[in-house]
């Protein structure tokens, strides 16, 4: 019932700048969560940054002041504009969509999209 689609992703070098979109359908986009996730090889899933319906905004700490999570909810789309890249911020990126419930439990949504490859190279 949910579709995410990501965009964006590519090979940069450090210091570059790439942006990440994700466009959502099938549920109302403006009372749902939105959260960028991100996979590098060997490595669990995390958290990157996260989004309220009214664009209240957290961030893991590795990407404070580098990336800036947004949203446009008529056009149910959720931005990373991503900065300052480093070589550590080589990863899978992931558009995730969530409940009230699950921010609440500060856990990812079920839906996902299937990923967007982002590679920062020196």
């Amino acid at each position: 019932q949910v579709q995410l689609v990501e965009s964006g992703g590519g090979l940069v070098q450090a210091g570059g700048s790439l942006r990440l979109s994700c466009v959502a359908s099938g549920r109302i986009f403006s009372i749902n969560y939105m959260g960028w996730y991100r996979q590098a090889p060997g490595k669990q899933r995390e958290l990157v940054a996260r989004i309220t319906s009214d664009s209240r905004t957290k961030y893991s700490d590795s990407v404070k002041g580098r990336f800036t999570i947004s949203r446009d909810n008529a056009k149910k789309t959720v931005y990373l504009p991503m900065n300052s890249l480093k070589l550590e911020d080589t990863a899978v990126h992931y558009c995730n969509q969530g409940s009230w419930r699950d921010y609440l439990s500060n856990q990812p949504g079920d839906y996902w999209g299937q990923g967007t490859q982002v590679t920062v190279s020196s």
